[in-house]
């Protein structure tokens, strides 16, 4: 069974805890990611070559892995240079995503997206509007995500939850179509598959404890 057979219907868990919170470290991540497969997911988005690494060594599913970096210059983060997508899959990545906006970075997304080809990986495209899923597809991508839609200068506002109009549109150019950003309640998870989604990646509300822990604790002192 291919890679994207076995994602395809499933949960994707995007194990990423809080940026230098204290479950940012290797050996917690991979006790996330075995609790997110027992629980049920089909594949993981991992971020970091040194957490990939230890997920890597204790599951079987396929490991979408990225990589994080912050530019002084760039908005851009998500896996920002070829050597980032080399190692990625060096790490034992078995697909490697990557912001695949026209906005400028260090390496150009047709680089990064020749690297990940060039290493045996798939790409998944991480997109904010249907030409970049389209731009994507055309250069070779086998998934189109819905993960930037939201989060760049053009798209800024547009929904306050996922958007179901870009999974639809996507799933009308072809392609593995993966609905990624803001679905954090099981039911817009289930939503994000009828509007076309071939997988759904959830993050936040599944492993970033201080996030989920806040949305809880607001709640509470508003009902007070």
């Amino acid at each position: 069974m291919s890679v994207l057979q076995r994602l395809r219907g499933g949960l994707v868990a995007s194990c990423q805890p809080v940026d230098d919170g204290p479950m940012d470290r290797p050996e917690i991540v991979a006790a996330m990611a075995q609790a997110a497969v027992a629980g049920g997911a089909v594949g993981l988005r991992i971020e970091g070559v040194d957490n990939l690494r230890a997920v890597r060594s204790v599951v079987g599913v396929p490991i979408i892995g990225i990589v994080k970096t912050d530019l002084p210059d760039s908005s851009v983060r998500i896996t920002v240079t070829v050597d980032d997508a080399l190692a990625l899959a060096d790490a034992g990545a078995d697909i490697i995503a990557y912001d695949a906006t026209p906005r400028g970075r260090p390496s150009a997304r047709e680089d990064v997206l020749a690297a990940i080809l060039g290493r045996g990986c798939l790409a998944m495209a991480d997109c904010a509007t249907l030409e970049d899923g389209r731009v994507a597809l055309a250069g070779g991508a086998s998934v189109i995500g819905t993960t930037l839609s939201g989060y760049t200068v053009e798209t800024e506002g547009r929904h306050e939850g996922p958007d179901f109009e870009l999974i639809a549109a996507f799933k009308a150019l072809g392609g593995f179509v993966m609905a990624e950003g803001r679905i954090n309640t099981p039911e817009l998870a289930a939503r994000a598959i009828a509007a076309g989604a071939d997988a759904v990646t959830v993050g936040s509300a599944l492993t970033r404890l201080e996030h989920v822990t806040g949305w809880f604790a607001s709640a509470i002192r508003g009902a007070r």
